[in-house]
């Protein structure tokens, strides 16, 4: 992989020893004006179809058989963009994605009704339109499509970053009981501050975290200051977490932004946030792969050399039925605990961040290293690097204070495990 040389100016905004003392000075989001009665079902994108666990708890939290459903597609592309709109087979835009999530609240998993709620980029008019707002007062749940998150930006919040009046209406839903979920961009833009907008582990780490998308570094880490809906306010949020390797880039994000807790969801699984952003506030797993916790409050930022790193910071891993209490810090399970007494981990892994650059596929690269280390009782510490070079990182893992682990079957789940980010 070629490196090209970033401008100068172009730096991190606040990173380091300062930005994570400022985390432990100062709230992590606005407060919300009144309490939250609603739940939030935050998938990680690609939610298969029958994935019952994360439909059906989103269906349950919204009334169950009379729940009555607004689908939003606004983060998907309008149709006339979309060199597919004809088929119905093959179609992915606003319209065409808006009708298969209906049909499959609807008539798979038995909503009472589930209507396309028409604001997309062709449509953004509709945010004020009365009609829409009638139709929004009138739903128990609310559905956010994946796609860009940016999309959902534009057609539902105002140039001031207030909400627009259709946005207005699903939020007091919303804090009146209403059940939210989102996949992918859905789940992305319930961010409070800054909300990701792209790029790459690699080149997170490398390189940091800016305000704009550069069209010469596709792969930057990008973010939005001002964030997006701020309807979960526990920690950073990210998607196609673990399959795409984003390890390396939430966790700079959270470093330079000055947040010390930070989430990310992976693909057909989702984490269903009951009370949010209360002291009450409880967030579980459902689905078939996992979630990860990053705690970063006695993370320390500095140079490796010459290069960016971190150490201390604590993860958690969490799967099906397991439970995280953002109050307390703490994840729980009601699986067994799990500490084999024999095994030993094998050789340095490589790709951990799962390159799109790479020839051959890593999916959940970092989390199989991860799973390897638990399952070795003879081990404390495995490490593996990047795919990229020039330079090189490396991830180390170790068995330090406060680690535990649960299994069962196949499902493994282990919290404080001590990952360090650093050239190789």
């Amino acid at each position: 992989m070629s490196v090209s040389v970033r401008p100068a100016v172009r730096t991190a905004p606040l990173a380091g020893a300062a930005a994570l003392a400022l985390a432990l000075l100062a709230p992590a989001q606005a407060a919300h004006a009144a309490p939250i009665t609603g739940s939030l079902v935050l998938a990680g994108g690609a939610v298969a179809p029958t994935n019952s666990a994360v439909y059906g708890t989103f269906l349950t939290k919204a009334g169950g058989s009379g729940a009555r459903i607004g689908v939003i597609t606004a983060a998907s592309d309008v149709p006339a963009d979309d060199p597919h709109a004809g088929d119905p087979a093959t179609c992915s835009n606003s319209v065409c994605n808006g009708t298969y999530y209906v049909d499959l609240l609807k008539n798979t998993y038995g909503a009472a009704d589930a209507q396309w709620i028409p604001i997309d980029l062709d449509h953004i008019a509709n945010n004020s339109s009365q009609s829409v707002i009638n139709q929004i007062n009138s739903m128990t749940g609310f559905f956010f499509g994946g796609g860009d998150q940016s999309r959902l930006v534009t057609t539902l919040l105002k140039s001031d970053n207030s909400d627009s009046p259709a946005l207005a209406a699903i939020r007091a839903r919303f804090t009146a009981g209403a059940a939210v979920m989102g996949t992918s961009a859905g789940t992305t833009i319930a961010n409070g501050r800054d909300m990701v907008t792209g790029g790459e582990s690699w080149d997170a780490l490398r390189y940091g975290s800016y305000t704009t998308v550069s069209s010469s570094h596709p792969d930057d880490l990008t973010y939005r200051p001002a964030g997006g809906f701020n309807f979960f306010t526990s920690g950073l949020l990210d998607t196609h977490f673990a399959a795409r390797g984003r390890q390396g880039r939430l966790t700079r994000l959270a470093a330079d932004t000055a947040h010390t807790r930070a989430f990310g969801i992976d693909e057909d699984t989702a984490l269903v946030v009951t009370n949010p952003g209360s002291a009450n506030e409880t967030d579980a797993v459902v689905g078939t792969n996992g979630v990860s916790v990053f705690d970063l409050r006695t993370a320390t930022v500095g140079t490796h050399s010459g290069y960016w790193s971190i150490d201390d910071v604590k993860w958690s891993y969490l799967t099906g039925g397991d439970t995280y209490t953002p109050a307390t810090w703490t994840a729980s399970s009601t699986k067994p605990g799990y500490a084999p007494g024999g095994g030993s981990v094998g050789s340095r892994w490589s790709d951990v961040f799962s390159s799109p650059d790479s020839s051959t596929d890593h999916p959940y690269q970092m989390v199989t290293m991860a799973r390897e280390l638990v399952d070795a009782g003879r081990s404390t510490y495995q490490y593996g690097i990047s795919y990229e070079s020039g330079p090189t990182f490396e991830a180390d893992l170790t068995k330090g204070t406060g680690y535990q682990a649960w299994r069962s079957g196949t499902a493994v789940s282990f919290t404080n495990l001590t990952t360090h980010l650093y050239v190789y």
